[in-house]
């Protein structure tokens, strides 16, 4: 690819395509936000006024007819579509981004990446919750062995939404790809997995506490991680008071980071992405180290989602590989497929 700005249509303008990808887009160096679809004019106008240029499409038909004025397509539509529209792109010859969770299915998500490769077009997973400030700041622990072996990891994002929506979020999981399992769970199984590695079994939780909700919205997952971690993952809406954020337990001493990541309610306030000071927290976010006898603050890493759009272009002009394997977006819904069996049958699930 010339050295001409990589042409994005990004397909979908609710929360996620306006709030997370649009201005991660936007603010990237070699990249040019060009073509929005969504069909609700009120988005249609909001797209309008927030990225000078743009074409607005009212269909996905629209865009696949203008693929030879693109070179990658980003996916942030609801989740029954991720699979069935990435399938499509990939067919007029685009890159492909998807947002999570990648598919319903490993099955689903297998087929996609088959047709990548046949067609050898980089596809990525859109899993940026690995450049979230915690992560980051417990990656930069382990590396300095702060922690010694870890034993035990807990990861929760806690929420207090006690009244639904009526969302598709919020109906059933079959049809839709509802609930939090899928939507945050995609997140914390995401982060436990490139943290530490292949899981050999899992145990879940799944329930539906508030009336007339037919997808889970109270979620607790637990992995047995091959290297001997356990993990145990928490999403909820009925968190009146939200638990610590992470809780690492290592045989030299433990990380506990109370409050999360920054990036997310930076962006829906309309903050420019990767400016300066972008992503960094102050210090009484920062986390806690402990070994038995002291605490100290640890400076927070800066939380960085604008690494995968950077890595994206690095992938597009140069061939690097794609900022997130898609292979592991097959094996974080093998984890979820389980934990859904797991719920069923009330028992602990061996993965293969």
């Amino acid at each position: 690819m010339t050295e001409r700005r990589i042409r994005v249509g990004l397909i979908g303008f609710g929360l996620g395509g306006a709030s997370f990808h649009a201005p991660l887009i936007q603010a990237m160096w070699g990249m040019a936000l060009t073509h929005v679809v969504t069909a609700n004019p009120d988005r249609q106008a909001q797209a309008r006024a927030a990225i000078p240029g743009v074409v607005v499409l009212s269909s996905v038909d629209a865009l696949w007819d203008k693929a030879g004025d693109l070179d990658l397509v980003v996916i942030s539509t609801p989740n029954r579509s991720h699979a069935p529209l990435a399938l499509r792109a990939l067919e007029v010859g685009l890159a492909v981004v998807i947002d999570k969770p990648f598919a319903l299915s490993a099955d689903e998500a297998q087929q996609v990446i088959e047709s990548a490769r046949a067609r050898k077009l980089p596809l990525s997973a859109y899993h940026i919750r690995r450049w979230d400030s915690e992560c980051l700041t417990l990656r930069t622990l382990m590396a300095r062995n702060e922690l010694g072996r870890i034993l035990r990891f807990e990861s929760r994002m806690d929420r207090w939404r006690p009244q639904p929506k009526g969302s598709w979020k919020e109906r059933g999981v079959a049809d839709e790809g509802g609930g939090l399992l899928y939507d945050i769970g995609s997140h914390l199984i995401d982060q436990a997995l490139y943290l530490f590695g292949p899981v050999r079994e899992v145990y879940a939780e799944l329930d539906q506490r508030r009336q007339g909700v037919e997808s889970d919205d109270d979620v607790f997952v637990a992995l047995t991680h091959e290297n001997g971690v356990r993990a145990h993952l928490w999403a909820s809406v009925l968190a009146a008071d939200a638990g610590p954020r992470m809780r690492v337990m290592g045989d030299r001493g433990a990380f506990v980071k109370r409050f999360g990541d920054v990036q997310e309610a930076a962006l829906r306030a309309g903050e420019q992405a990767g400016g300066p000071g972008w992503g960094e927290e102050p210090p009484e976010r920062w986390g806690t180290l402990s070994d038995g006898q002291t605490q100290r603050a640890v400076k927070s890493e800066p939380g960085a989602y604008q690494t995968f759009y950077e890595r994206m272009v690095r992938c597009l002009r140069d061939g690097a590989p794609p900022p997130v394997d898609p292979e592991d977006a097959v094996r974080g819904l093998e984890i979820i497929e389980a934990a859904r069996r797991s719920a069923a049958e009330r028992r602990v699930v061996p993965l293969d």
